[in-house]
């Protein structure tokens, strides 16, 4: 009989977005494959009520810092008594204590990274080192982890986050009714992102690159969609306000329907300029057969197939336009999901992780 792999996740970051998503969907689906799934978070953070949602074990701990001993003998303790034989942590802070947690009770350490800006290769911040084992989300941070922070090729490997395609496929959806349902008319074109509303998603970008189409396109009905919350809120409605764009542009607030969003919409656009992986909401829009235009950031590229979208190497204002003006004039891409199910789906994902746990505990 096999023996059950259990596997403790952390998590520092009190927010939700690309970052906390992947650890979520990515518990739920390795416990499918007979994994035991733990989590330890912050008790104020939003990672916890998901991880309740879905009926995974929770525990919270203060994550305070790098040297935080109540969390590290949180940790010690959880890990003694549940039996764990994986710890994987996500972030700086809980990579830190988690990693040492790991080492001290002599069990499996996996780090994966998430954001594609680079991590500070000082001697001194060797923890990332130390682990059995790296993910990451994209190839160029793969990259810059064996180049810059001293990482055997051998130990890190790039597992993009995986979505479910059979929730985003186009076939199930109305975009009619999907439009109804968001009060998009028959009549209007539909540009919408969908992202935490962070500095790095250059909500800026998007918002100025509207106000040119708008003055651009002036017998075409126009209107921009913002999906997400956080902490840029108030400088983006007064952008909105700023740049005259009260009746284009509406802000949507935390959206749960996002298959309905993304078939409601015309043109998806990712204006992010650093951090990025890989995006979730990009690869969820091309399973979504969207027409799509991103910046080139991080591992952006790794989605690209030669003309299944407009990938933007300089990350401006006209760049954005030019692309955009691309669909609004008539053209199209290749719009063909296949690359993104085959490559980037929940499947392929889960087979992959599972295979690593099975590698490292061998």
């Amino acid at each position: 009989m096999n023996k059950i792999i259990r596997v403790l996740h952390t998590e520092w970051s009190d927010g939700w977005g690309g970052q906390e998503i992947r650890i979520i969907n990515e518990m739920t689906a390795v416990r499918e494959e007979g994994v035991e799934v733990f989590l330890a978070c912050r008790d104020d953070s939003f990672i916890k009520r998901k991880a309740i949602e879905n009926n995974i074990k929770v525990f919270t701990l203060p994550f305070r810092g790098n040297s935080d001993f109540k969390t590290l003998f949180g940790l010690n303790k959880i890990i003694k008594t549940f039996s764990i034989d994986i710890l994987n942590t996500h972030s700086g802070k809980d990579t830190w204590v988690g990693g040492l947690a790991a080492k001290l009770t002599g069990i499996k350490f996996i780090r994966t990274r998430h954001l594609s800006n680079r991590i500070s290769p000082v001697r001194t911040n060797f923890i990332n080192e130390l682990a059995d084992y790296v993910v990451t989300t994209g190839e160029s941070v793969r990259n810059d982890m064996i180049k810059y922070n001293r990482i055997k090729p051998k130990l890190i490997q790039s597992i993009p986050t995986g979505i479910d395609d059979d929730v985003f496929d186009p076939a199930l959806y109305s975009k009619d009714l999907c439009r109804q349902n968001f009060g998009i008319e028959q009549d209007e074109i539909a540009i919408g992102n969908i992202a935490v509303l962070r500095q790095f998603k250059r909500h800026d970008l998007f918002l100025e690159m509207a106000k040119l189409l708008v003055d651009s396109y002036p017998n075409k009905k126009l209107v921009f969609l913002l999906a997400g919350d956080g902490p840029q809120k108030d400088n983006i409605v007064s952008l909105i306000d700023q740049l005259d764009l009260t009746l284009k542009v509406r802000m949507l607030g935390h959206v749960d329907q996002v298959p309905e969003l993304l078939t409601a919409l015309d043109v998806f656009v990712l204006s992010s300029d650093s951090k990025e992986g890989v995006s979730q909401s990009l690869m969820q829009a091309l399973l979504m057969n969207k027409a799509v235009v991103a910046t080139n950031i991080g591992s952006t590229r790794d989605l690209f197939n030669g003309d299944n979208f407009q990938l933007i190497n300089e990350r401006n204002i006209v760049s954005l336009v030019k692309a955009v003006s691309f669909y609004l004039d008539g053209n199209n891409s290749n719009y063909d999901r296949s690359f993104i199910v085959n490559n980037f789906s929940k499947a392929v994902m889960t087979k992959k992780i599972v295979q690593l746990y099975k590698l490292i505990l061998k």
